[in-house]
């Protein structure tokens, strides 16, 4: 429903300004602010003039739409001319005309909240709508008849009164348009001073990000440098409490036994601290290579069972790996997979007092994935903490933690050797009810431009000596280069592991020959020609893996046997050199006299019977 407030005639120019006048006193009435009743005055005066210039007069209407809130004001143009042309055009602001037609509706439809336009020969009518005001009091009937008679009463203002008046209007626009703009600039130096005080601040930001990118190196730096430097230490001692133990310098008494294990076996605990601080420094530092293989996973769960059987106390518990003889190879780092499942499965075995740990793999082939999974009956991880204990050094507190032996390290490590892997880790579990760690991997690992491809034949060396291959075999017994003892050159820059070579040795009678370096063996080797050499691979003057190729090019040295015994700790199948005629790869931790002597049987180190094997 519409209030009618009043309609003027257009016939002559003055009769344009007249509706000018009007419209903004309506506004003004109405409680449009001071802006609105320019806009208004203005679109109506636009299209008044083209009602009066390109029809020859017409007239304009207002009225007031709605009797509740929100309340619209309404001014209808109507003219009996012969329409307007190209409309479409007009309002798609694609014309333009010498007499400027079409500029005035565009402008007008902007100045206004409705706009809509009918158009024929004869018949045009334009109705501009303006949304009142919300503060703006409801017009009503009584409202609109006082604004009507108030209209009819007052004169006409002439073309020169209304230019005087649109004139106040522009200064006052203008010196809006004024203020706005100072407003603008200070604001605009507000901005540059903010500008720069978030470069300054990013500048600040970066700093520290290359502080702590600094620190973080140092760190990685620092524990992959003290870690291979307790390592060698630490083997040391290891291998002399072992040779203690083993009564090789005769008996011991029961107290020294009880001293020596104990020293044995803290130094075992800090050898694992290490080892895991190293590799997790390496990973990192982005220093550990993939070395890829395809991977039987029958034969990699015989290789877990025979390892961790040895962790399983009494009969409490049982470790269970499912038959995956039917499951095709994948491709991945055998190393790196075996160690990511010893962790997940020797905890499984410290926190599990009574049950079942079962050992699972499943391949699906739709997804390309391999999921490995490491289920217990142990005592579960709460929801709140299975997140925090893959931080490192985080351990939750239980009553059986307090029993069993940890760092913190095993499952950040494991987390991380899985993301190298391009793999992942999950858990579920619930606190009393049992564990299930699963590693997914894909079924062949996606060689990167800086790993080596998946060799066709696969080398793998081992921890466990053996024999040598064909072509390369050993004289007869007692007749290792004519003499009646063997002689074996010992290249390592420790003397203390050269000594317990030498310990190893002294059981068998062999002749020990040691030199600190890589340079020193080779020229030892070329003139003594050893019937074995055990070789360090962290040698001061040359890698270890020089010197290997060395002896295996050498015509003097090329058949000779080598042992290659380090402190490093990662996968045999890493090292490149082995396959130059290392006939074994043991841990300096596991050089004991049992390991020591099965190496020697099997590469033909026939022994007389005052030498036989214990």
């Amino acid at each position: 429903m519409s209030i009618r407030i009043v309609t003027l005639a257009i016939r002559h120019e003055h009769d344009v300004v007249a509706a000018r006048q009007r419209a903004r006193e309506i506004s003004r009435f109405l409680g449009f602010d001071g802006q609105d009743q320019v806009r208004i005055a203005t679109a109506v005066s636009e299209i008044a003039r083209n009602a009066f210039e390109y029809a020859a007069g017409g007239e304009v209407a207002f009225s007031i739409e709605g009797r509740r809130g929100p309340q619209l004001l309404v001014i209808e143009v109507s003219d009996k001319g012969p329409g307007i042309a190209d409309l479409a055009r007009i309002l798609a602001g694609q014309y333009r005309s010498v007499t400027g037609m079409g500029v005035g509706i565009v402008g007008a439809r902007r100045l206004m909240d409705h706009f809509a336009v009918r158009s024929a020969p004869g018949d045009t009518s334009i109705v501009l709508k303006k949304v009142f005001p919300e503060k703006a009091p409801p017009a009503t009937l009584g409202s609109v008849a006082i604004l009507t008679k108030q209209l009819l009463s007052d004169p006409n203002a002439t073309p020169w009164d209304e230019v005087r008046l649109q004139n106040t209007e522009l200064m006052r626009v203008l010196g809006e348009l004024r203020e706005r703009q100072e407003e603008l600039l200070a604001l605009n130096r507000e901005l540059e001073d903010t500008n720069r005080g978030v470069v300054s601040l990013y500048g600040e930001m970066d700093e520290r990000a290359d502080a702590l990118d600094r620190a973080n190196l140092a760190k990685t730096r620092f524990l992959a440098n003290v870690s291979h430097e307790f390592r060698t230490p630490l083997n040391c001692i290891r291998a002399l409490t072992r040779l203690l133990l083993d009564q090789s310098d005769g008996p011991l008494t029961a107290e020294q036994d009880l001293q020596i294990t104990f020293i044995s076996n803290a130094t075992a605990d800090l050898t694992g601290l290490v080892d895991d601080l190293l590799d997790l420094a390496k990973i990192e530092a982005g220093k550990v290579d993939v070395r890829l293989a395809r991977i039987d996973i029958n034969q990699l769960f015989s290789s877990l069972r025979g390892m961790l059987r040895p962790l399983l106390a009494g009969d409490g518990v049982a470790l269970h790996f499912d038959d995956a003889a039917g499951l095709p190879a994948i491709v991945s780092d055998e190393g790196k997979v075996s160690q990511i499942l010893r962790n997940l499965i020797s905890n499984a075995l410290k926190f599990t007092e009574r049950g079942t740990i079962r050992v699972t793999a499943v391949l699906d082939n739709e997804s390309g994935t391999a999921t490995f999974s490491v289920a217990d009956t142990g005592i579960g991880i709460p929801e709140e903490d299975q997140e925090r204990i893959f931080e490192e050094f985080i351990q939750v507190r239980s009553a059986l933690q307090a029993r069993v032996k940890g760092t913190g390290l095993g499952l950040p490590l494991c987390r991380n050797l899985a993301r190298l892997l391009q793999g992942s880790i999950a858990l579920q579990s619930n606190a009393g009810q049992g564990s299930i760690f699963s590693l997914s991997l894909p079924l062949r690992h996606a060689v990167l431009s800086d790993e080596k491809p998946v060799p066709e034949k696969p080398f793998t060396a081992v921890s466990a000596p053996a024999p040598l291959p064909p072509g390369n075999d050993m004289p007869e017994p007692h007749r290792l280069n004519g003499r009646p003892r063997p002689r074996v050159l010992v290249i390592d820059d420790d003397p203390a592991a050269r000594y317990v070579i030498r310990k190893l040795c002294r059981k068998h009678d062999f002749q020990v020959v040691e030199a600190g370096g890589g340079r020193e063996g080779l020229r030892i080797a070329r003139i003594v020609r050893p019937d074995l050499i055990v070789l360090d691979l962290d040698l001061p003057d040359r890698r270890g893996e020089e010197v290997l190729k060395d002896l295996a090019g050498g015509e003097a040295t090329g058949a000779i046997p080598v042992l290659v015994a380090t402190s490093d700790p990662q996968d045999p199948g890493s090292r490149d050199g082995l396959r130059l005629g290392c006939m074994a790869f043991m841990q300096k931790s596991e050089l004991n006299q049992p390991a020591f002597d099965l190496f020697l049987e099997s590469i033909g180190f026939a022994l007389s019977p005052s030498m036989e094997l214990e």
